[in-house]
């Protein structure tokens, strides 16, 4: 079955204790909703460092991705309906969904 990648963009931190609580008990709801189609479901991303062109690197990163979800779905069409009920987007993020390719050795 094909693998799908759900990265993480933007977004807004919750304001307070019990809005990260509400969030999180959204998202792992969520999370539970995917059931065994969740291959990775909980991948945050933190102190990002850049590598440039010229081999030199600065400190963080060139996108505002701050993690990912790797899931299995029959179709992108399945891949984004799983997207679209996620509640990053209700803390007005946005999701990138893309399909893994499977490289062979």
């Amino acid at each position: 079955m094909p693998q799908y990648v759900i990265f993480y963009l933007g977004g807004k931190q919750p304001n307070s204790p019990e809005e990260r609580k509400q969030h999180f008990s959204e998202y792992m709801q969520w999370i539970a909703s995917l059931g065994e189609a969740a291959i990775s479901p909980m991948n945050p991303l933190k102190n990002k460092s850049t590598v440039n062109s010229d081999g030199s690197v600065t400190t963080g990163g060139t996108t505002t991705m701050s993690g990912y979800t790797i899931i299995e779905a029959d179709s992108m069409e399945s891949a984004l309906a799983s997207a679209k009920a996620c509640p990053f987007l209700d803390i007005g993020g946005s999701l990138e969904v893309s399909e893994l390719v499977a490289m062979s050795s």
